[in-house]
């Protein structure tokens, strides 16, 4: 083997080019001319062009799902905004609607209580203001409770009346509360005297159906007593002041075979749509008292025993 042969050199067949730092000198040198070149004369916008209209329909199709990521998630919150401002608007159609309804409201009892301070420049008697606050528990009577007691100088037996007439009677006198029966119930009774006639009758709450109705007991069949006849309160009783408005006369039926003339009335008073009312000192208690008798008086002075 020749000596020559052992020197660390490759052969001339396996020689390399130049060298790696050349190279990369040489590129570099290029890519600055070509973005001087590019920057002075745009010599690579053709180039530019036809790549970006080449490339335009890939990138086109790569973006899609992006876009339907974006469409979608931009439909789902959008319709989510949409479902929070469609309950935001029904929450303050609702309050309007409320609202409104409570203007309506209190101009109705505003209405009611006018009438019913007009009312009460018509009675002559003292009065105390009350609210109903709700009915009784007994379904088989008609009763209802106001926020009036016996702190409120409510006396037993006084008369209740509303814008339109007469409601009832107080029955029980509680401190704080009173229970009032209505006319209508079964066990409530009222003398009343016909406007237009001056016949006096006694007037029953119907005692076979809850009808909210009157009914005239023991009047005579010939009794002159016509349909749409105002009563009012006669009183007799000295309970009730007399002419207060109590009922009309809704129907009359005459039968042959009795003496007497069923006759049902239609209450004046709001009897299940009350909710302000006045309570009255019952008459009884504002009557003198009645003087005494002259002959036992002139006996007693002359010492002689009755």
């Amino acid at each position: 083997m020749p000596l020559g042969t052992l020197n660390g050199s490759p052969p001339p067949f396996f020689r390399q080019g130049p060298s790696a730092l050349s190279k990369l000198i040489v590129f570099s040198a290029l890519a600055v001319l070509l973005m001087v070149a590019d920057v002075r004369f745009r010599v690579t916008q053709p180039l530019r062009g036809v790549v970006s209209s080449v490339l335009y329909p890939l990138q086109w199709l790569m973006l899609r799902p992006v876009v339907w990521v974006q469409n979608t998630s931009q439909h789902f919150q959008s319709l989510s905004d949409s479902q929070v401002k469609q309950a935001a608007a029904q929450y303050q159609l609702g309050l309007q609607s409320q609202r409104a309804l409570q203007v309506e409201q209190l101009g109705f009892e505003n209405a009611r209580l006018r009438d019913l301070l007009g009312l009460r420049e018509r009675v002559n008697v003292p009065a105390l203001a009350a609210q109903v606050l709700y009915d009784a528990a007994d379904p088989f009577t008609r009763k209802v409770v106001i926020d009036k007691g016996s702190l409120a100088a409510v006396l037993p037996g006084a008369p209740v009346l509303d814008e339109t007439g007469i409601l009832g009677q107080v029955t029980r006198v509680y401190p704080l509360v009173s229970e009032v029966t209505l006319l209508t119930d079964r066990n409530q009774a009222i003398p009343v005297l016909n406007v237009r006639t001056g016949v006096r009758g006694l007037a029953f709450g119907e005692s076979s159906a809850r009808t909210g109705r009157l009914e005239l007991r023991f009047m005579d069949a010939n009794t002159d007593m016509l349909v749409g006849d105002l009563l009012t309160t006669s009183g007799v009783d000295g309970v009730y002041p007399p002419g207060l408005p109590v009922a009309r006369v809704l129907k009359i039926e005459r039968q042959v075979d009795s003496a007497f003339a069923r006759i049902e009335c239609q209450p004046l008073a709001k009897m299940n749509g009350s909710l302000h009312v006045l309570v009255l000192h019952p008459a009884f208690d504002q009557a003198t008292a009645r003087p005494e008798n002259p002959m036992k008086t002139s006996k007693t002075a002359k010492g002689i025993k009755p």
